[in-house]
């Protein structure tokens, strides 16, 4: 009969396989939006629903939508979070979290990136910031959280974008996003960017303006995608060639910023300052998925990173030809990590286990020297590679890890689980200042604990009370104490509970915690062995509440609030100020908020928009003895905007930050007598196309 036919098995079968790869290809496409479903900060693939710990997770649609361009901005939407100025010893992002600080906390795809350098987000699909203390599940650590990088990776399906944005203060940005596939199981992708940024501050006697100038690349191969065995083979070359801004002074009798300097827009930098930095990270991944529910994964990776800078610290009066307070450094360090990690699911006596357990080695080798002045007193001139003649600081360190982990559903719908983690650390630094060198040891053994209790009544619903601990020995982040005290030792307590609603298309979260933290060191080595202790005891206590997902098909909404309760307990035996005692301590904003919201209109038209709210924050450490009184900025808001006309085949956007061009200060140096100046008012008009 005409328009009648059988198909054959061996037909039927091949369409299926066509219709199953056409059913990927568009899933694939799919934007991820603003709720993510899966992350590997718990060293396995997970929902973050299902991990009895609080964690807040920035999506690559996030970062896009806002035209984020670094990791610093796109950390503006984790609530509990400030920004330390890149001074102290740590050039390079630095941030607090719930009240301690983090820049030994960094990690590009579970494996430790402490070194001082500014990150872009070019090259990543998301950031996963897992909050309290993670020393079970990463090693040395902080009572704040873990903020975990997570790269992008070839893929299967065809993903390939171009784009470019322009806009005010001579902004302009090019970057690529490659993938194709080679073969049945292997594709290659390759990630570029290349950005130039000004600024509307200068130096009114020379004119000089802070600059940025940035380029990246981060080719990737994977073999075996989809198989039993996948290897992943990945290189990040990231350089920057700045001018750096380091903002306004403090009013030395005020305490406050120095508003006149920042309404003026004065810059206290010169043209021949830079900073300038080359990252190289490769890494190599192996995969082994021995069975449904067991898989055995291997990493490898050698760093280098390298820094040189001179920066002019603003000192009060006014801007000149000098470039302020100088501050010079050069690092040069070199990593080496290997890690593998077993995880399997099986069960015993009536019961399922998920066990967890695996080995590190890290390896750390790092030189620090100052520049020497070419120039002048009144006139000074540095140059990367120019050293003064006293001797390189030094740091050398070996780790040695293990750990194991189970989860127990000892009943239906409860789960406890229990980790433990030991970690052997031999390490070395040499310290100089002048004619004089300071050799430390760094040896330390310890243990870290992690627990949890879950019930999970239904799938949407998710109850915890977890406890956590992490020790910090702070040698590899240039802390001159070496082990002539105890490693910082963070315990935290937090309760919470996770809701997915609307079909778990909206995920909503609250949480409960109390840290406490003892045996803090300062941040700055140049302070020497006897002032390197900053707080003996501390604590911080908080709520947390964050949604994240779709509020209807075309509403959605990622927003987070933090409240802290953050106070020093102890103050340093050797040379504490009582006076601190009781006070909150440094770049502790006790209210955060953050909030972004996008909805799609008919014709492919979206528009968005948000804010980000903290307030007062203190900066200063409990050293000598007077009454406490420490510089301070004041609370802000800033509102941003985006508007977006979206097709398959291209996008165009733009967007403005800093609508209302508020004058803000979003970073503090904790010690000195300086806060950054936030981002002013800037419009990006953006383009995308793919193919």
């Amino acid at each position: 009969m005409a328009g009648i036919y059988f198909v054959g098995p061996a037909v039927a079968a091949e369409e299926e396989k066509t219709l199953g790869a056409v059913t990927v290809k568009a899933e694939a496409e799919k934007p991820d939006g603003l709720l993510a479903t899966k992350t590997r900060v718990g060293k396995v693939v997970q929902d973050p629903h299902d991990i009895p710990q609080a964690i807040t997770t920035i999506t690559r649609s996030l970062i896009e939508e806002q035209d984020a361009n670094s990791l610093r901005e796109a950390l503006r939407n984790v609530s509990g979070l400030s920004f330390n100025a890149a001074e102290g010893g740590r050039s390079g992002d630095n941030m607090n979290l719930r009240g301690f600080y983090t820049f030994g906390d960094m990690y590009l795809d579970g494996i430790r990136d402490t070194a001082q350098y500014d990150r872009e987000v070019f090259n990543l699909e998301q950031v996963d910031v897992l909050r309290g203390a993670a020393a079970m599940l990463f090693g040395r650590g902080q009572a704040g959280g873990v903020i975990n990088q997570v790269s992008k990776t070839p893929m299967l399906y065809g993903i390939n974008k171009v784009g470019f944005g322009v806009g005010s203060n001579g902004y302009f940005e090019t970057k690529a996003d490659l993938n194709q596939r080679l073969g049945e199981t292997t594709a290659f992708r390759l990630n570029m960017m290349n950005r130039d940024e000004e600024s509307g501050r200068s130096n009114p006697v020379t004119g000089t303006t802070p600059e940025i100038h940035r380029q990246g690349i981060a080719p990737s191969i994977a073999f075996g995608l989809g198989t039993n065995h996948e290897i992943v083979l990945s290189h990040l070359w990231l350089q920057t060639n700045d001018r750096p801004d380091y903002g306004v002074p403090f009013n030395s009798v005020s305490k406050k910023p120095e508003s006149t300097y920042a309404k003026n827009k004065d810059y206290w930098g010169v043209s021949g300052q830079f900073d300038e930095s080359q990252t190289n990270v490769s890494t190599l991944s192996y995969l082994y998925k021995i069975s449904p529910d067991t898989q055995w994964r291997t990493v490898a990776r050698a760093a280098n990173y390298h820094r040189s800078y001179w920066a002019g610290a603003p000192q009060g009066g006014a801007p000149g030809v000098s470039g302020g307070g100088a501050k010079t450094r050069e690092f040069d360090t070199d990593n080496f990590a290997l890690q593998s990690d077993f995880s399997t699911a099986f069960t015993l006596a009536g019961m399922r286990h998920e066990l967890l357990t695996g080995v590190e080695y890290f390896k750390e080798d790092s030189k620090r020297w100052a520049l020497q002045n070419l120039g002048t007193s009144s006139r000074p001139v540095y140059k990367s590679g120019h050293y003064t003649s006293t001797a390189p600081s030094t740091y050398n360190g070996d780790t040695y890890s293990a750990y194991v982990q189970d989860t127990v559903e000892f009943v239906p719908d409860w789960k406890l689980t229990a980790g433990i983690r030991r970690d052997e650390m031999r390490s070395q630094i040499s310290a100089a200042s002048g004619s004089t060198v300071t050799n430390l040891n760094g040896d330390f053994s310890e243990n870290s604990y992690r627990t949890g209790l879950s019930w999970q009544p239904s799938a949407a619903q998710h109850y915890y009370l977890g406890w956590s601990d992490s020790f910090s020995p702070t040698a590899d982040l240039y802390q001159l104490s070496g082990n002539i005290y105890p490693a910082e030792r963070s315990k935290v307590t937090e309760i919470g509970s996770k809701w997915l609603l609307l079909d778990g298309a909206l995920a909503f979260r609250v949480a409960l915690y109390h840290a406490v933290k003892d045996w803090e060191r300062n941040t700055d080595l140049d302070v020497g062995i006897n002032n390197s202790l900053l707080t003996k005891k501390r604590e911080s206590n908080g709520l947390e509440l964050e949604v994240a997902g779709r509020l209807t098909d075309k509403w959605e909404v990622f927003s987070g609030l933090s409240l802290i309760d953050a106070e020093i307990r102890e103050v340093s035996p050797s040379n504490g100020n009582a006076n601190f005692v009781g006070k909150m301590p440094r770049n502790t904003p006790k209210q955060t908020f953050n909030l972004w919201s996008t909805y799609q209109l008919p014709f492919g038209f979206k528009v968005g928009g948000g804010m980000e709210f903290k307030s007062k924050r203190y900066g200063g450490a409990p050293t000598g003895t007077g009454a406490f009184n420490p510089n301070w900025v004041p609370s802000y808001t800033r509102w941003d905007a985006m508007v977006a006309y979206e097709q398959p085949k291209y996008a165009l956007k733009f967007n403005i930050q800093n609508v209302f061009d508020k004058l803000y200060y979003d970073a503090i140096y904790d010690n000195g007598g300086f806060t950054y100046v936030g981002q002013a008012r800037r419009f990006i008009l953006s383009a995308e196309y793919k193919f």
